[in-house]
């Protein structure tokens, strides 16, 4: 675990301590050039540093981006924001348009767009120029999930060179202020989600208690709360939350974390109460039998493959929205930071396979009528049924993706096999 500095904002925490190892992979890398042939270097999304790294090499670079493919449009498409846009991205009064994705409202933009003069945002946009020095992006999607932002990057990265509102820029002049650069070639690869634990504990999952209990429950009948592994909620937030569960009468299995006002805490801290005592006064006597409350952790990929869960409440981060993609499930969406909020537009505005609780008091706190209301439309309203019919159509698509002939996995042994060829 790298050391934290509660100085340092925590999205710039990893990137920093990553920096540091360049040096040792260098020489790890010129030292493995030396006896071997190397032809290619996948690097994840914060580690682009290494993309200057593999040109002194002279061998090919890919990035691996493990968040969706409307994000990396944006990604990429913000060093021309960055020119043409003037003012706060907060103060838009019309929608970003960006090629093959929905209009992104300034309030959805990710938290790292929310102040220009921020340190946070500097490293955003390098990190984002960056991308142009790849040979390709590995993008953990598929097709059917996000066709119209796949096929404009495949578009743009063949050639066509699109401005904001996808028109052709071919007829751009040089000295225009907006650039025109090449995209790196896409390769979508997804969904690519977690195996589950319980594949490598089989003999012990079985005995937790969150997965007995819903052994217990019928089919579809229970929502499942989490806000991954770093989301944490407001004491304010919590409170509403729960008593928004028990206003809903709805069957729900909820993942607790100790309260933070910082939404991205978990992520550095951890969870350290597991007495629940943070919890409204006799919720949890109150609410016995119809929901169930597991502190700080809990296996999400048997729970959202179990027969008994019918719905997941979620902060949007793109693993978990794939997770319930790949089972089906209808998603309520409540973002917390970084990119969660570009998500969870794609999903409720774009795709329509989730809600999202919109009435917020002038603390940004999400009511319990509201959240109670968003819960019975998707466990148990007509909204629902739909939102499942969807869902089952990109399930299906996803597990097509991944057949040994399937898109994925077609692109995925076309890449190896053309390094493959380089190698000789």
């Amino acid at each position: 675990m790298f050391p934290h500095d509660s100085n340092i904002h925590p999205s710039l925490q990893v990137p920093r301590a990553m920096s540091q190892f360049i040096p040792s992979i260098r020489d790890a890398l010129n030292s493995l050039n030396s006896t071997n042939k190397l032809v290619a270097l996948i690097a994840d999304y914060l580690a682009y540093e290494m993309l200057e790294l593999a040109k002194t090499l002279n061998i090919l670079s890919y990035i691996y981006f493990p968040s969706s493919a409307s994000v990396l449009s944006l990604c990429l498409h913000s060093p021309w924001l960055h020119e043409t846009i003037s003012c706060e991205y907060r103060e838009l009064q019309e929608p970003i348009k960006i090629p093959g994705c929905i209009p992104i409202h300034s309030r959805d933009l990710p938290t790292s767009f929310q102040d220009r003069s921020s340190e946070v945002y500097e490293h955003f946009l390098r990190r984002s120029k960056g991308l142009y020095l790849a040979n390709g992006i590995l993008v953990n999607s598929f097709k059917e999930l996000e066709e119209g932002a796949i096929t404009a990057l495949q578009e743009q990265s063949n050639g066509t060179k699109t401005n904001l509102h996808g028109r052709s820029m071919n007829h751009v002049s040089e000295s225009s202020s907006i650039p025109s650069y090449k995209y790196p070639f896409l390769y979508p690869i997804g969904p690519i989600i977690q195996a589950g634990w319980m594949s490598s504990n089989n003999h012990v999952s079985r005995d937790l208690e969150c997965l007995r209990w819903l052994d217990r429950q019928e089919p579809k009948s229970v929502l499942y709360v989490s806000f991954g592994s770093g989301g944490t909620l407001s004491q304010n937030q919590m409170n509403e939350l729960a008593l928004g569960l028990e206003l809903s009468g709805q069957k729900f299995l909820w993942v607790v974390r100790e309260p933070n006002d910082l939404p991205s805490a978990n992520y550095f801290t951890g969870s350290k109460d597991n007495h629940l005592g943070f919890l409204p006064n006799g919720f949890v006597e109150r609410v016995k039998g119809k929901g169930l409350v597991v502190p700080s952790w809990a296996p999400q990929v048997e729970i959202l493959s179990h027969k008994a869960t019918g719905g997941f409440l979620t902060h949007c981060g793109w693993c978990s929205t794939l997770e319930s993609v790949v089972h089906g499930l209808p998603i309520i969406a409540w973002p917390l930071f970084a990119e969660q909020r570009t998500i969870a537009a794609t999903l409720c505005d774009g795709l329509k396979v989730a809600v999202r609780p919109d009435e917020v008091d002038e603390n940004g706190v999400v009511g319990r009528d509201d959240i109670a209301m968003v819960i019975k439309r998707v466990m148990v309203g007509d909204e629902g049924i739909g939102i499942r019919a969807t869902m089952k159509v990109l399930r299906n698509a996803a597990t097509d993706a991944l057949k040994q002939d399937g898109s994925s996995s077609m692109i995925l042994s076309q890449l190896a096999m053309q390094w493959k060829n380089l190698v000789g």
